[in-house]
């Protein structure tokens, strides 16, 4: 189970570190925010993986297709996080 929680915080911070770098802008975000992307972009990524392939997620932990689905995932997620934050700061009042 430890091993399995570090794994999840390794590959998040690898996948947010790589989705923060791949999209363009300043995303204000401490190295436990980026961790969290990871992690948050590893379960869409495998959500959108099981959708468009039908993935079998008793292929075990570790797979390339799932740290490239994790990175894609982040990306998403980030790409909307920047996207909607945009839009709330351009609101005047």
């Amino acid at each position: 189970m430890l091993w399995t929680i570090l794994g999840l915080i390794i590959i998040g911070l690898i996948a947010g570190l790589i989705a923060r770098a791949v999209i363009p802008g300043k995303q204000s975000m401490g190295i436990l925010m980026t961790i969290v992307l990871g992690i948050v972009g590893s379960f869409v990524g495998g959500f959108l993986g099981f959708l468009i392939f039908g993935a079998d997620p008793a292929g075990g932990f570790l797979q390339p297709a799932g740290i490239i689905g994790s990175i894609i995932g982040a990306i998403v997620v980030l790409g909307l996080y920047v996207l909607f934050a945009r839009r709330r700061g351009t609101r005047s009042i």
